[in-house]
């Protein structure tokens, strides 16, 4: 991609209304626009980020059997009300809207209801079972509060998955199977030293539910974490109680803040009770099949990832999820053989797969350095006359900033690997 052809546009300052670093640096790289609190649209850049996430988290969902579907956004109130889910006392975070007859609707937050109702149609017997279901879909919340950027949206983009099984047993390794995924996501996109399952309460059918929580200064949520083990409690279940039983001493926790970026729950019978999905066991009697939801955003992980990986100068992306793997920069692009020489690197790059954003701006050398750590790809590299001089190109790593002269070959190679 040639910048000076990219959708974008970079900005020295942060917007004045954005209070959290992720979407100050995602609005001023170009990444997203802020349309009102708490709804952003996805540039260019921010798109192929996005993407690449969720291409990520597809390829996660797959080593579950879980199969992708794609739900409306629309909710026929009927079917929430059977579960005590309509009422804004039961959930104050509904959008809800009147369709010109004057019926109403609502704008999905969630979709334990309507998956429920979906798989009536699909699970008759316990031959049916195991099934895991899951989209990725844009989900609406009516927050109060939006001061965090990406982390808490109005509209958002969601992974959830739904399995449902014959007994609480296999609900149960399903589960583990689940967080076992949800921490490699979370190590592929570079949060993995600095997320932990943390224990949760786990409502009527389960003890405890997961949440994965990353630590980060900018959290809304504070969790209690004994390092030395690796384990980590939400405030709201730190009773000594729960401490007693997980085995920790309050002297060992260390309270921080955190952004949570996943959960996963048991639903246990709740929702296929209410809406009537129902299999006949081996015996040929009617049984509530069991089940289990699972939520990670990728839109906050994108959020989450801007604001904890950055640095004062900018963004600083993992390679799994960079819009591009290297920024290439041509200095003196008037000169002829200088530009020559770029546009060569750059053909010979896109050709190999290396992905490029090659910008021929013909900007002043700080304007493109500037733009180049403001951007945060993973690696930089600069073509002028004085590298062409030595036949070398200047190579910077955006994560540690190292800078290195390396000739075609060997740069090349670094960037294949």
């Amino acid at each position: 991609m040639l910048q000076s052809q990219l959708f974008t546009k970079t900005r020295r300052e942060a917007p004045k209304d954005e209070v959290a670093k992720n979407a100050q640096l995602l609005i001023r790289a170009g990444f997203v626009q802020k349309e009102v609190a708490g709804v952003y649209d996805y540039l260019p850049l921010g798109l192929r980020t996005l993407e690449k996430i969720n291409r990520l988290i597809r390829s996660e969902m797959q080593k579950l059997n879980a199969t992708e579907i794609n739900m409306s956004a629309l909710q026929n109130p009927d079917l929430w009300q059977k579960t005590g889910r309509w009422d804004d006392k039961s959930v104050d975070v509904w959008f809800k809207t009147r369709l010109k007859n004057e019926s109403e609707l609502g704008l999905g937050f969630t979709h334990e209801e309507p998956i429920t109702s979906l798989l009536k149609e699909h699970i008759k017997s316990y031959r049916d079972l195991p099934r895991a279901v899951y989209q990725i879909q844009t989900k609406f919340r009516n927050e109060t509060r939006t001061k965090s950027g990406l982390i808490r949206g109005r509209e958002f983009l969601m992974k959830d998955l739904y399995s449902f099984h014959a007994t609480r047993v296999d609900q149960e390794e399903f589960y583990g199977k689940v967080s076992k995924v949800y921490q490699d996501i979370f190590k592929a996109v570079g949060l993995g030293e600095r997320t932990y399952l943390t224990f949760a309460s786990g409502g009527a059918f389960s003890k405890y539910s997961h949440e994965f929580q990353t630590l980060s200064e900018a959290g809304e949520d504070t969790i209690y974490l004994a390092s030395d083990k690796e384990i980590a409690v939400n405030l709201e279940v730190a009773t000594p109680e729960v401490l007693n039983e997980l085995g920790l001493e309050k002297e060992e926790l260390v309270p921080h803040k955190s952004i949570e970026v996943g959960n996963i729950f048991t639903l246990g019978t709740r929702f296929s009770s209410a809406i009537g999905l129902n299999y006949l066991d081996s015996e040929g009697k009617s049984q509530p099949v069991w089940m289990g939801s699972y939520g990670l955003g990728p839109s906050r992980l994108l959020g989450t990832v801007a604001e904890v990986l950055s640095d004062e100068d900018g963004l600083v992306w993992p390679k799994s999820i960079a819009p591009f793997m290297v920024y290439l920069i041509v200095l003196n692009s008037r000169d002829e053989k200088v530009m020559r020489s770029a546009r060569t690197l750059y053909e010979t790059l896109e050709k190999l797969g290396v992905e490029t954003l090659f910008d021929d701006r013909g900007l002043k050398a700080g304007e493109h350095f500037a733009d180049s750590d403001l951007i945060g790809l993973p690696y930089r590299v600069v073509v002028s006359e004085k590298t062409l001089a030595e036949e070398k190109y200047e190579l910077k790593i955006r994560s540690n900033g190292e800078v290195n002269l390396l000739d075609e070959k060997a740069l090349i190679k670094l960037l294949q690997n």
